[in-house]
């Protein structure tokens, strides 16, 4: 069954903080041009696309949730995220060294409360962070059966595993339904929404963690990938 999420909400907060959303979008502009971190730059596409969808899920995440996102990237969602909700901890796991370097700026500039990790995913979830963490999100990162084995090993019982998607989630929830069970999670609950001014239907997937994740998980080589669950 579809949910809602409070999209009127979403806008107070990103009005609330225009100010540092602008300046953190002019901060992504400057670091884009050397770094190639995202190929939205448009000001406006920033906001609806980067900014509004980010935040979109924000009525997800438990107060004072300490939070893992896989493959952050340029920082999407967790530094919108971070902005606007003040009581968000996040630990941003990214495998690619430039990217580090521009969340690190990113952190330092905006003094955002976060941990960076220079890490595979998969590596990351056998050391210290194992099972830590209330949420654990990731956005356009891959299909839900790999993304799953990623993710939900991060999460304590009763923890939270958000899936930023776009397109056909129907197909891919049917192939990770025995991902999802594997791992210790429950069945995916969709909230689908619109981004502003005909930019696009997302969908935030939510699989709560109902017991630990088999310590056989992630299993590593890149087989979340090559031989999804």
């Amino acid at each position: 069954m579809e949910k809602q999420l409070n999209l009127e909400n979403v806008q107070s907060l990103l009005n609330a903080n225009k100010e540092v959303l602008k300046n953190f979008c002019t901060f992504l502009q400057s670091y884009n041009e050397k770094y190639n971190l995202t190929a939205i730059t448009e000001e406006r596409e920033v906001y609806f696309k980067h900014f509004f969808d980010s935040v979109a899920g924000e009525s997800l995440f438990p107060e004072g949730a300490d939070v893992l996102e896989v493959g952050s990237g340029a920082g999407f969602p967790s530094i919108p995220l971070m902005l606007v909700r003040k009581d968000l901890k996040f630990t941003l796991v990214e495998s690619t060294k430039k990217k580090c370097d521009f969340l690190t700026a990113a952190k330092e500039k905006f003094s955002l409360p976060a941990e960076i990790l220079h890490m595979r995913a998969e590596d990351a979830a056998r050391g210290e962070w194992r099972e830590r963490f209330d949420v654990c999100v990731a956005r356009a990162v891959a299909r839900l059966n790999t993304l799953a084995e990623y993710c939900l090993p991060f999460l304590k019982e009763g923890g939270v595993f958000l899936a930023y998607k776009s397109g056909n989630i129907e197909e891919e929830l049917e192939e990770a339904k025995r991902a999802f069970s594997l791992l210790g999670g429950g069945e995916g609950k969709c909230y689908p929404y619109s981004l502003p001014e005909g930019m696009g239907e997302r969908t935030i997937v939510a699989v709560n963690k109902g017991r630990p994740t088999p310590a056989k998980y992630p299993r590593g080589r890149g087989k979340e990938r090559s031989m999804p669950l």
